[in-house]
This record gives structure tokens, C-alpha cells and sequence, in this order.
């Protein structure tokens, strides 16, 4: 591939209804640093895990822990993994903290009930969580504080962004700034109001980039998601992307970010409106994003999460600069083979001739784009590439373009010693065998594409 690229607000009818008589993030294990160091398939026996812990659309009384390996198929981890001792979890925001351990911010209540605290929990291994403490904003006069999203900055300090409003206007908030006192996160600074970007904005998350900040906000005016940036994180920032800037729509909130391997920045948020979750990419500092995609799997059950990135053992480790062949991990007879410089994959056996025997091994190279990714080059020296999503070889042209084109990232398969390779420019997209051909499809979260998509290594037929 060389191309690519009105319901009313839950909140609206809540606050009608109200009227009636009745985010941070941490990447991998250095906290704040969301640079390019960051932006690299993982090293062969690693792998990158991307963890959300979201509240679910049925019931905001628990949490779900799902984990992925591409930021676009989770799967879950744990149901039910929280369960705070009184009241809601909603807005869960997770981070992994130099002690080692993971910790949420929450959401304590549900829209009916003033909600003046936010809440905190511990856990060591994402999975099982221990409830620490109900903290009081103080704030005077607060009506609500919501949406409380980590932020840890380059120097290392550990911050909340959360949505506030006061009892003269319960549904009109502003974001504010807390700091962690102490590195148990149990003592918080006095609140500061964000600079610049002002009342009736909600969901606020904020990414640093170099030396500035980059915030990215619901106003719950328009329902549109703005972006602002500032040089400072309490700001002065200044907004200038407003309204369908981006191509998301309106009805969104809940905005996530996320660094991927291959550089690139994805954005995660809540259609509420349709019951959507979505997500959509950029490469160019934020200036432009894809479309967006429904997630799938959690798309209509999860709802507002932030997202950890880590790298972890336990990745695929596949040689370089050696000869294999690939065999299907479902149609255990049939392997990849160069067929007319496209690739198939055909039934192949000791009886096979000569030829297809070599049509059917390929050395495989670090990869063109990203050195821990992977390459592979058949037995003429052309290289293995998507174009059109379909899978074929061509000679490298030395352009930036053929590079992405012909880099895959390994991910765990779904038998033991497959990998399923996954396009590094079109980040969810895999190497997928349908009728016996290998295009890059997107994956769609079930079980069949997973061993569609999965390949093992074996000794090269020739």
C-alpha cells in the first residue's frame, strides 16, 4: 500500500434531567519521556503490552483489565479485577510507577450524586488491585470532580488533570491540576486551574512533546474533542483546533493518547453517542489523523480508559539474517511460497519440486524501516512487501515508502513458536492468508483472524 490514510450527549440529557425536579500517560517504564526512544517494534524476545483498565457500559460498579500487544486487539486479562469497597469506579486512568507498581485514579460516583473525592488504587501486577484511598478535592464549594487522568512529566513528577464544578453551575467544568507531594502518591498540591483552557471543558489529557505540552479536551459545548498547547503544564495553552478539526465528529469525549511502535500517535475516545469506542492515528505531531475506526472486541463494552505502554518478556525471538520457510498454523501442509511475485500459500511437502521448494524459503533480514523489526527477501533478492493489501515481492527502491512497506513487527501467535506480523505503517494490519492468498487485513479482534494471521517458523525447505 502506498495510499491510505445527532445523538444528544449523555451529559446533555444528564444535565436536562439535573434540571427536572429531581488525561497522562506513561510510556514503557520511563515515565514522561514520550519521545522516539520510545518508538520502536519491541527487541526479539520482547514484546510491547499496551493495559486498559475501563469501566463497562453495564455497570460502572467494576472494572475489566484488557491487554494487547498492537493497541488495536485487546483481550481481556480479568473481569471484574476491581471493585471498589463503596461507590463507583468510573474514568479509570492507569500508570506504572518507579516503585513498580500500577496505580488508578477514578471516578467515585455516578452522575446523579455530587462527587467532591477521587479515588485510588494499588496493584503489582495489573491484575489484582487493593483499594488505598478516597481523596477530598479541595476545592470550595465543589459539586463534582471527574475524569482524574495521570500525567507524569519529563522530570518525573506525578500529576492529575481532573474535571471540576462548583455548586453555583453543577455541569460546567474546569480542568485542574494536582501534584503528587510524596512518591506514595497519598499527598496532592493545592489545585490549579489550567490556564487557557477554561471552564466547560472536561476529560482533559495532556502528552509532552520535547518542551511542549499538548493537551487534548472535551467542550461540552460543541461535544467536539479540542486540542491546545502550552509551554508550561498549568498552562497558559492556547487552543487552536476546534470543532471538527480532525475528522472525529462531535459526541466524543474521554480522549486518550498512546505512542506505537512504528512513531506514530494514537487516539483513543468514546463515541458515546453511538456506542462506539474509536480510534484513529497521526505522524505528523497531531496535525493530521486518520479516520476513525471502531476498536474491536471492546467497542460497546468498554468505557473511558487511558492506556499503559510497557515493554515485556516473553515476545516472539526469530533469527535475522537466516533462512526459513512459514507454515500456516491452521492448514498445517501449506506455506508461504513466491508464486508470479505474489505470495501464497500453497501445500507443500518433501515430494515438491526444486522450485517450489525455494520459492518457499526466504532469509530473514532486520527490517528496512525499524532494525527490531523484521524483513524478508525471497531467493531472487526481492523483498516481501503489502501493496494494495496485497502481499508481494518487488526490488527495494530505497524509498522511505518501500522501507514501511516491507517492515513488519513480529506479535506472538496463537500456537506455541508462531508470530503474526503485523504492517509497521498500517499499525493492526496483518499478514493474513484468505483463500490461499496473503493480503494485510485489519484484524477484527476474533479468534479466527488471530490463526489466520499466525505463522510458524520452520527449517527452509531448500
Amino acid at each position: 500500500m502506498t495510499t491510505r490514510r445527532p445523538t444528544p450527549s449523555r451529559r446533555s440529557l444528564l444535565r436536562a434531567m439535573a434540571a427536572l425536579p429531581a488525561s497522562a500517560l506513561v510510556l514503557g517504564e520511563v515515565p514522561g519521556l514520550l519521545g522516539t526512544a520510545l518508538a520502536a517494534a519491541p527487541p526479539s524476545g520482547s514484546a510491547t503490552r499496551y493495559t486498559i483498565v475501563p469501566f463497562l457500559d453495564s455497570n460502572d460498579g467494576t472494572v475489566n483489565v484488557y491487554q494487547s500487544d498492537d493497541a488495536t486487539d485487546f483481550r481481556l486479562a480479568k473481569s471484574a479485577a476491581y471493585t471498589p469497597p463503596a461507590n463507583r469506579i468510573r474514568d479509570a486512568s492507569i500508570i506504572k510507577h518507579t516503585n513498580g507498581y500500577y496505580y488508578l485514579t477514578y471516578t467515585t460516583h455516578t452522575w446523579q450524586d455530587p462527587s467532591t473525592t477521587i479515588g485510588f488504587a494499588r496493584s503489582s501486577d495489573r491484575l489484582t488491585w487493593s483499594f488505598l484511598y478516597d481523596y477530598t478535592v479541595p476545592i470550595a464549594n465543589l459539586s463534582r470532580a471527574w475524569a482524574p487522568e495521570f500525567f507524569v512529566d519529563s522530570d518525573g513528577s506525578v500529576n492529575i488533570i481532573v474535571s471540576c464544578s462548583t455548586t453555583d453551575d453543577e455541569w460546567i467544568f474546569t480542568p485542574y491540576l494536582l501534584k503528587a507531594t510524596n512518591s506514595g502518591l497519598t499527598a496532592w498540591s493545592s489545585p490549579v486551574a489550567l490556564s487557557g483552557i477554561g471552564e466547560n471543558h472536561i476529560d482533559t489529557f495532556v502528552v509532552k512533546l520535547g518542551s511542549t505540552y499538548h493537551a487534548f479536551t472535551k467542550n461540552e459545548t460543541t461535544k467536539y474533542i479540542e486540542y491546545a498547547t502550552a509551554t508550561r503544564l498549568a498552562g497558559p495553552y492556547t487552543i487552536s483546533r476546534t470543532g471538527n478539526w480532525a475528522g472525529w465528529g462531535s459526541y466524543r469525549e474521554g480522549p486518550a493518547l498512546v505512542q506505537l511502535d512504528n512513531g506514530g500517535w494514537r487516539i483513543y475516545f468514546d463515541g458515546y453517542g453511538d456506542g462506539t469506542y474509536y480510534y484513529s492515528d497521526s505522524y505528523d505531531t497531531f496535525a493530521t489523523w486518520s479516520a476513525p475506526k471502531g476498536l474491536p472486541a471492546v467497542s460497546g463494552t468498554a468505557r473511558h480508559f487511558t492506556v499503559v505502554k510497557e515493554t515485556v518478556t516473553g515476545g516472539v525471538s526469530l533469527p535475522k539474517n537466516v533462512t526459513r520457510s512459514f507454515r500456516s498454523v491452521n492448514y498445517t501442509t501449506r506455506h508461504w511460497q513466491s508464486q508470479s511475485s505474489l505470495l501464497n500459500l500453497p501445500v507443500v511437502t518433501a515430494s515438491s519440486t526444486t522450485a517450489e521448494k525455494q520459492a518457499s524459503t526466504f532469509t530473514v533480514v532486520p527490517g528496512l524501516a525499524d532494525a527490531n523489526g523484521y524483513s524478508f527477501r525471497d531467493a531472487s533478492g526481492n523483498y516481501l512487501r503489502h501493496y494494495s493489501y496485497r502481499a508481494r515481492f518487488d526490488p527495494n527502491d530505497g524509498t522511505s515508502t518501500f522501507a514501511k512497506d516491507a517492515t513488519f513487527i513480529a506479535r506472538t501467535g496463537t500456537t506455541s513458536g508462531s508470530a503474526r506480523f503485523e504492517s509497521y505503517n498500517y499499525p493492526g494490519y496483518y499478514l493474513r492468508h484468505y483463500n490461499y492468498q496473503l493480503r494485510v487485513e485489519q484484524a477484527d479482534g476474533t479468534e479466527l483472524f488471530r490463526t489466520d494471521s499466525s505463522f510458524l517458523p520452520v527449517t527452509a525447505w531448500a
